[in-house]
C-alpha cells in the first residue's frame, strides 16, 4: 500500500470519528504519482478499506486498478487535482454547521486566527448545482484553480478542502466546521465580530504561523 493511500484511508475515517459525515456520504482522493486514488461508491469512509479504494488515470479518468466503482463525484476530483498540481488530497465532507448555515445565507468569515491560518483570505460559497455532474465538476474546479483558495463551501451539499497532505486537507476541514459552530452560536445570542483585514494581515506576518502551515503541509504518517 502506498503511504498517501493509507494517510487517505485514515483521513476519510476520522472524517466519521468526527461526524462530518454519515452512512456512505462524503468522498475523498489522492494524487499518487499520474493516478489518483478515490473512495469507492457507496460505501461508508468509516468502513472502507484501502483495498476498496479504486485507482483512476488523472489524464484519462479512466479505471486503472480496483474492484469497486469510483464514488460518483469522480469527475470534481479530478477537475481539481487537474487544476492545482500543488494539491495532493482532496477531502469532500457534509458537516453539520456549515450546511446548517449555508442554507440559511451565511457565508463563513473569520472569527478566530485558525480559520484565517488554516484557510487563508477567501473560501467561496458556490450556489447548489446537481452534484455529481460535470457542470458541478468545472465550476469547482475553476474555483480551486486559484492558488489561494484551499476551501469552499457548496450550497446545500458540503464541503471541499484541499491540501498538501492528507493531514492539511482534514485540519482545513475541521476549522471550517468549527467557525461555523462558532458563527452559529454567536448569531443566537448576538452580532458577531469579524477579524478584520489589518488583523489577518498581521496574522500572515507571523513567522510561529507561517511554520505552522509549513509543517502542516509537510505531515504525512496519517491524520
Amino acid at each position: 500500500m502506498s503511504e498517501i493511500l493509507k494517510e487517505l484511508v485514515e483521513a476519510a475515517r476520522e472524517l466519521v470519528a468526527q461526524g462530518l459525515v454519515t452512512g456512505a456520504g462524503g468522498n475523498v482522493s489522492a494524487r499518487d504519482g499520474d493516478g489518483m486514488w478515490i473512495s469507492p461508491s457507496g460505501y461508508s469512509l468509516g468502513e472502507a478499506r484501502a483495498l476498496d479504494y479504486a485507482r483512476v488515470s488523472l489524464a484519462s479518468g479512466e479505471l486503472e486498478r480496483g474492484e469497486r466503482r469510483p464514488s460518483s463525484e469522480v469527475l470534481m476530483h479530478l477537475a481539481i487535482l487537474r487544476a492545482r498540481p500543488e494539491v495532493n488530497v482532496v477531502l469532500h465532507a457534509h458537516p453539520r454547521f456549515v450546511n446548517a448555515l449555508a442554507t440559511a445565507g451565511h457565508e463563513l468569515r473569520a472569527t478566530y486566527p485558525d480559520f484565517h491560518v488554516y484557510l487563508g483570505g477567501r473560501v467561496p460559497h458556490l450556489e447548489y448545482l446537481t452534484v455529481t455532474t460535470a457542470e458541478l465538476a468545472e465550476r469547482v474546479g475553476a474555483l480551486f484553480a486559484a492558488p489561494d483558495c484551499h476551501g469552499l463551501v457548496h450550497a446545500n451539499h458540503g464541503t471541499i478542502t484541499v491540501g498538501a497532505s492528507a493531514k492539511e486537507a482534514l485540519f482545513r476541514t475541521l476549522a471550517m466546521e468549527e467557525q461555523a459552530e462558532i458563527l452559529w452560536r454567536a448569531l443566537a445570542v448576538g452580532e458577531p465580530r469579524y477579524l478584520s483585514d489589518e488583523e489577518k494581515a498581521a496574522l500572515d506576518r507571523l513567522g510561529s504561523e507561517e511554520y505552522r502551515r509549513e509543517l502542516l503541509a509537510r505531515m504525512g504518517g496519517g491524520a
